[in-house]
């Protein structure tokens, strides 16, 4: 599986090494990806996200019950 949250959708970027000489080597930023389960009380079953720790915090602040909602209306399945 690809290294993307399935929440917000972050993926790695692209950017520079550079050095003390200001050599410039190409290096990838990847976000901070972390295996989640989440117990769905309405449907009685425990699913696993992969999330970026900004995402859990998103599901901390409005809920997961919103969160699958909007996934949802994207058409991303969990």
């Amino acid at each position: 599986m690809a290294r993307v949250c399935q929440v917000t959708g972050k993926r790695p970027l692209s950017g520079n090494n550079v050095s003390k000489a200001n050599n410039k080597t190409r290096r990838k930023f990847y976000p901070n990806l972390q295996k989640k389960r989440f117990y769905i009380p309405e449907e009685d079953r425990w699913i696993t996200l992969k999330l970026t720790t900004s995402a859990l915090r998103t599901i901390n602040k409005r809920g997961l019950a919103a969160v699958l909602k909007e996934m949802k209306e994207k058409g991303i399945s969990y």
